[in-house]
């Protein structure tokens, strides 16, 4: 994490400091803060922060976690274009319509259901789908997990998702 923290330009010293403090929350358990760094770095699609997040989870996480991690981001891009769509049509048919898409993965992951869940939440936060977001996050709730741990996975997810839009910025100016 260090060589990508020396890629952060000065103007964006608020995003490396924050990005290294919510890697160090109370709220979560270390499986649950690189497994919401994994997904969110994969939905952010730049690839010097994936390569090195994943790498550091790599040492952080059982290897069925991070695998689960991957698999929240990969469903959850899917499914946030399909949901999103339904939502910002206004057609309430399109809700009535079967998906006719796989998605066995929400529940044979192989990992621990809450973090999956946060995992789940924390892309679709960024892909900005107000349904999966409203579910998912339901899903926490109802399995008793509290507004701070839920914010502290969502963190992780806004600070991962800015330092990938500087990152874009440095690597398109150099």
């Amino acid at each position: 994490m260090e060589a990508l923290y020396n890629l952060f330009p000065d103007y964006a010293r608020d995003l490396k400091l924050n990005l290294q403090n919510v890697l160090k929350q109370a709220e979560l358990t270390a499986q649950q803060t690189w497994g919401t760094a994994v997904a969110s770095a994969i939905a952010t699609r730049n690839p010097e922060l994936t390569k090195a997040v994943l790498a550091e989870a790599a040492q952080q996480m059982s290897p069925e976690a991070l695998n689960a991690a991957k698999a929240a981001a990969a469903i959850m891009g899917m499914n946030n274009v399909y949901y999103r769509f339904q939502h910002l049509s206004g057609n309430e048919r399109y809700s009535e319509i079967p998906a006719r898409l796989r998605m066995q993965v929400i529940r044979s992951h192989g990992s621990d259901p809450v973090d999956f869940e946060l995992w789940c939440t924390a892309v679709s936060a960024i892909n900005a789908c107000s349904v999966c977001v409203a579910s998912h996050e339901g899903v926490l709730r109802q399995k008793g997990v509290t507004e701070e741990t839920i914010l502290a996975a969502i963190r992780i997810a806004s600070v991962i998702h800015g330092s990938a839009s500087v990152l874009d910025a440095v690597s398109i100016q150099a």
